[in-house]
């Protein structure tokens, strides 16, 4: 049987200042107000990429090449979707947000095809995982649509028609659920 050695760590001496915490309060305010006057600052003098906030409707904001956001359907040549009913991205959304209806299509050269497809973008937490999943890449979210706020939760409910860019969804006057 191996002996095990322990060591003893002492804990440093608190002092009087340490205890009543005063002095790492002023330490963090003096932080704080250093970041808000420089911030300020930069502002000010409108530097591009100098400040953090952005004058957002005025200035849109500039999404990175990578960044997900509003889902789309991408359309075969003959302007149906390219969805082929597959269900992968309905069984691997986290969220559950996405519903699919197939029906056998008349192409002989596809199987099936969606003949419903709605994404609840209220539900949705913008994973990704439906494009990765898909097999004849049919969904895409690159969009560049950010603002997909709107006045009711069956308004946030996106059908094939919305999805393609066919029919554009605009927000309603009606009351929020």
């Amino acid at each position: 049987m191996a002996l095990i050695s322990v060591r003893v760590v002492e804990r440093p001496r608190r002092t009087f200042a340490m205890q009543i915490y005063l002095v790492e309060v002023w330490k963090g305010l003096a932080i704080t107000f250093r970041h808000l006057f420089v911030n300020l600052y930069r502002h000010l003098l409108r530097r591009p990429n100098a400040s953090v906030t952005i004058q957002y409707p005025e200035d849109p904001a500039v999404l990175g090449k990578r960044a997900r956001t509003r889902h789309r359907l991408l359309k075969r040549d003959d302007g149906a979707p390219r969805c082929t009913a597959c269900l992968l991205c309905e069984t691997i959304c986290p969220a559950k947000c996405i519903r699919i209806t197939a029906e056998n299509a008349p192409d002989v050269l596809v199987e099936k095809r969606a003949k419903t497809f709605q994404i609840d973008l209220g539900m949705c937490v913008y994973c990704g995982y439906c494009v990765e999943a898909c097999p004849v890449d049919a969904i895409h979210m690159d969009a560049d649509d950010v603002a997909v706020s709107r006045y009711s939760r069956k308004d946030m409910i996106w059908n094939m028609a919305e999805l393609m860019g066919d029919k554009p969804k605009l927000p309603s006057a009606s009351t929020a659920d």
